[in-house]
């Protein structure tokens, strides 16, 4: 069993627009595509990869990129979920004034979390507008997932780093909180430095590649393998790229059973 908790997709209509604009941000950003899309960023195309990588279930992950697109974004998050091969957390927008109704919405429709994005969505992860939505997230027992650390689209300072996620740690004493790209992207120091140990969950995406094996493999043994979770970002990253990474760190049965799928399996309560 294979569940990948972070991919991304996009209504057919705007799918083909979206990932050229994704490829121009990095592009501007660095004078070159460092990042090659794996999909068409479409449903099928991810069914497509799935298949292709032996990817049992999918978590997608969409993010409201204005305060005006919640609605839209939740709508179709919902119609996408089926439980069995596709599962779609919800968004918020923090500067959206209704984000309180909105996160009650989300959990009334049947969804498991939400994605944000500090870069897209210009907020510091330890805003006190954050602690609130976390909190709420907890009460209705809504994860929250985080793009945490750089990201190829943006340049410096950026918003959502180890520090500002241990702030947040202290100041909510919430545990409904999953870092993606192994605590933070490339920052992965201080990632050992701040948050192995804590409660934070953590996601494997867009890791290989970018994160040395060893230092990889030491931060999970100190960390839990039952706070892993295995993403890859498709369409940024290829599942079977994540996923041979993933099993060259030469890791337990036990602890690669726990990152592949059953960590998922629980919080999730598939």
């Amino acid at each position: 069993m294979l569940i990948d908790f972070h991919t991304h997709l996009f209504p057919d209509k705007i799918a083909s627009r979206a990932i050229e604009a994704l490829k121009q941000g990095i592009i501007n950003t660095h004078d070159r595509l460092l990042l090659e899309p794996q999909t068409d960023g479409t449903l099928s195309g991810l069914l497509k990869s799935m298949d292709e990588n032996r990817v049992d279930m999918s978590i997608v992950m969409p993010i409201a990129t204005s305060p005006t697109q919640h609605s839209t974004i939740n709508c179709f998050a919902k119609e996408i979920t089926d439980n069995k091969r596709i599962i779609s957390f919800g968004s918020v927008h923090p500067r959206q004034e209704d984000w309180e109704e909105t996160l009650e919405g989300i959990s009334e429709n049947g969804l498991k979390g939400i994605k944000l994005h500090p870069e897209f969505q210009s907020f510091f992860a330890d805003e006190p507008i954050v602690e609130k939505i976390v909190k709420k997230c907890e009460e209705l027992g809504l994860w929250v997932l985080f793009h945490a650390g750089e990201d190829y689209g943006y340049k410096p300072p950026f918003h959502c780093t180890p520090q500002r996620l241990l702030n947040l740690i202290d100041k909510t004493g919430c545990k409904n909180i999953i870092a993606a790209h192994f605590g933070s992207f490339s920052m992965w120091e201080d990632v050992a430095k701040y948050l192995v140990g804590t409660d934070i969950y953590m996601d494997t995406s867009m890791t290989s590649g970018f994160l040395p094996e060893n230092f990889c493999r030491d931060m999970i043994l100190r960390h839990g393998s039952d706070k892993i979770l295995f993403g890859s970002d498709s369409p940024w990253q290829s599942p079977r790229q994540s996923y041979e990474y993933l099993t060259s760190l030469n890791l337990s049965e036990d602890d690669l059973e726990n990152i592949k799928h059953k960590n998922a399996e629980r919080i999730l309560n598939i």
